[in-house]
């Protein structure tokens, strides 16, 4: 997970939302190679039928009709909802991000495992996740999250962070896209205590001594993703007392003994599409123009802009048959991007193991990956030389990985190879840990007593029961029914990793 509230964030709300429609779609489209066969062979029969069904299904017959009659009643309608699909992939982010921002910032919680802060203020997690945790974020048990939005319209914003010593930290920069620019963290910038300017599009002024110039940020608004690893519930005081150093104070106020950050909640009010049909549409329009796009993406908006898509335009002012195709558009573009990511084609598989592709965090103008891959799996997906997550949802003999009793052996020197460190995390179906009687939810090299194999490999058990006192230190707890999957979290992984030369062994059944 890359956000705490992945899985009940305004993208989710907006997936409900258009959910109906989908399904209809979705049943629709399970017979279209059928009605397309018939079309040919019983062009007259095959049409009355359509016809007659589009009464109970509307949206399976704009869809079908131009195959099943060969005209096309309507071409406006047609062109803005084959172009709206291709602006809603682009523009997923933005829509995304804009939920996710107002909620953030000016929705207060009714948990504290939801962030909520000011602009240009942190909001830190105190406390690892556990079972209790119910809201389906497949979140980490490693690090403690803090988060910003920050604005760089007027001037850059200072990140500050103490010296950290050998512990692990990163802040990751996120543009509005969903696409990393840069990091500060022991990686990236160095252990030692910092300053940090966050520097939007085009500032070119001086900066104080000793802070240092991140790289430009491509969008005005940005996020802040950070992590602090924590070692234990007996760390988190020390880990609360780091977070609690972290800062960010716009440049006009940086070095001001006692200086007030204003408690700002102003941020774009997204369009409900439960109100709106056309909310998201209008969305993206008012996001574009708050943060515009890169100069290289003007022949696109050009073509965009010929459906009411784009900076500032007011979609309301497009025919009504345009209006109505980008419902359709938004309806079937939320579905398609939740099923690509779904269907992992994106990722290379290594013994039933999803390895992500090396330009993840960075997707940039590789629209569809950016928008699914990125955005909806989790709000940002850190770079790979940062941290590698794996997925398994099958064991070794490609069955789904369910009730029973599982192993997964790493072989002598086979261990994960990281300069920083490795766990693995079980999930149920619902994307939550798994409730167990020893309260472990991850286990990875800093788990202390684990017990090696007489060859120096090491054997991690993945049952519901313990294996027994000789080998419970080696015991990662799934469900005692139903489906469950297992990420393997890689934290500085070394260029094996990264090329996916280092190949994780398979999830063994047992019983």
């Amino acid at each position: 997970m890359t956000s705490a509230a992945t899985h009940n964030s305004p993208g989710r709300r907006l997936r409900h939302q258009v959910a109906d429609a989908a399904s209809t779609i979705g049943k629709a489209a399970a017979a279209t190679g059928r009605a397309t066969a018939d079309a040919v062979l019983h062009p007259g029969a095959t049409a009355g039928r359509a016809r007659r069904t589009s009464q109970a299904f509307p949206l399976m017959w704009e869809s079908v009709k131009p195959v099943l009659t060969g005209h096309v009643s309507d071409w406006r309608r047609e062109y803005a909802y084959t172009l709206g699909e291709q602006a809603f992939v682009y523009g997923f982010p933005y829509i995304y991000n804009a939920g996710l921002r107002h909620r953030w910032v000016t929705q207060v919680p009714d948990s504290d495992a939801t962030p909520y802060a000011p602009v240009n203020h942190f909001w830190h997690a105190r406390k690892l996740f556990d079972a209790s945790d119910r809201q389906g974020l497949s979140p980490n048990n490693d690090t403690l999250y803090s988060f910003a939005w920050v604005d760089l319209r007027e001037e850059p914003v200072v990140l500050s962070h103490p010296d950290m010593g050998s512990r692990y930290f990163t802040f990751e920069l996120v543009g509005i896209t969903s696409d990393n620019y840069d990091y500060v963290g022991g990686r990236a910038t160095g252990a030692g205590a910092g300053a940090f300017a966050l520097v939007g599009p085009g500032w070119s002024g001086e900066l104080p001594e000793g802070v240092r110039r991140t790289a430009a940020a491509p969008s005005p608004w940005i996020l802040i993703v950070g992590r602090t690893l924590v070692e234990g519930e007996q760390d988190l005081p020390g880990v609360h007392a780091l977070q609690d150093r972290y800062e960010l104070v716009p440049l006009h106020l940086f070095g001001t003994q006692g200086a007030q950050v204003p408690a700002r909640h102003d941020v774009l009010v997204p369009v409900d599409a439960a109100q709106d049909p056309l909310g998201p549409w209008k969305t993206l329009n008012a996001m574009l123009a708050e943060n515009p796009p890169p100069r290289h993406h003007e022949i696109l908006l050009k073509q965009f802009a010929e459906i009411g898509v784009g900076p500032g335009i007011d979609v309301e002012a497009q025919p009504e048959a345009v209006k109505k195709s980008l419902m359709r558009a938004a309806a079937t573009g939320a579905a398609m991007l939740e099923r690509q990511l779904l269907s992992g084609e994106w990722a290379h598989m290594v013994n039933g193991w999803r390895y992500p592709p090396p330009q993840i965090g960075r997707f940039g103008d590789d629209f569809l990956r950016r928008a699914a891959e990125q955005s909806l799996v989790g709000v940002a997906v850190n770079d790979p030389e940062e941290a590698v997550y794996l997925a398994a949802f099958h064991d070794a003999e490609g069955a789904t990985l369910s009730t029973g009793r599982y192993e997964l052996r790493f072989g002598p020197g086979g261990l994960p190879p990281v300069d920083a460190f490795w766990s693995l995390t079980v999930y149920g179906e619902d994307r939550n840990l798994v409730a167990n009687p020893i309260d472990r939810y991850s286990i990875g090299n800093r788990t202390p007593g684990l017990v090696t194999d007489p060859d120096g490999g090491l054997t991690l058990r993945l049952q519901p029961d313990s294996p027994g006192p000789a080998e419970e230190a080696n015991w990662l707890p799934i469900p005692a029914q139903g489906i469950w999957y297992i990420a393997l979290r890689m934290y500085l992984p070394r260029p094996e990793v990264i090329d996916a030369q280092w190949e994780c062994p398979p999830v063994d059944r047992v019983a």
